[in-house]
């Protein structure tokens, strides 16, 4: 697997939602690195992913409650089991689900398998609460998807946290997950 910096030279066979991603990137001056690969739509799918860009690939989970009138986009490292009522706990939100395929394009512009923090530049609204844990600011590097799972980007935390976040508008809420009942 190959290792390449910035945006693809070709970009013509890229999803527009893939290339407005980089054109978002390029104008905030953010640098990363990119691995092409077929789709990785699972933390197992990511194994190589890791190895290529020597970073762990972050887990993206798009949740909502009940009602389907709050959803939530948590980031956790990609190693950590998730426990729906660890979360829920900590949020103070009650019978957390997945939020449905159809509302993770709606809302996120992304399709299933290739939820990312960067799907937050199509939340023009806001709508989407952004949760993540505290053990992933520990990270250098975050690995991500570019709002496509046939591709994943090395970038600095810092650059998500203090250029990327603050341009979106999206504030984020940390949390402390453990993986544990």
């Amino acid at each position: 697997m190959e290792v390449y910096h910035g945006r693809p030279q070709d970009d013509s066979q890229r999803t527009e939602a893939e290339l407005k991603t980089y054109d978002f990137l390029d104008k905030l001056g953010i640098k990363y690195d990119r691995v092409d690969h077929e789709h990785a739509e699972n933390m197992e799918a990511c194994a190589d992913i890791e190895k290529a860009l020597e970073t762990e690939v972050c887990k993206n989970l798009f949740l909502c409650n009940r009602q389907k009138t709050v959803y939530y986009l948590l980031l956790m490292p990609g190693s950590k089991p998730f426990k729906t009522k660890e979360l829920s706990s900590q949020i103070n939100a009650a019978r957390l689900s997945f939020a449905s395929g159809e509302d993770m394009e709606k809302i996120l512009g992304v399709t299933p398998g290739s939820v990312t923090v960067l799907g937050l530049i199509n939340d023009s609204a806001r709508s989407v609460q952004l949760l993540i844990d505290k053990d992933l600011t520990k990270q250098e590097y975050i690995g991500c998807h570019p709002c496509m799972n046939t591709s994943t980007l090395k970038i600095k935390t810092d650059d998500i946290l203090k250029k990327i976040l603050p341009a979106l508008k999206h504030r984020p809420t940390y949390v402390r997950l453990t993986g544990k009942d």
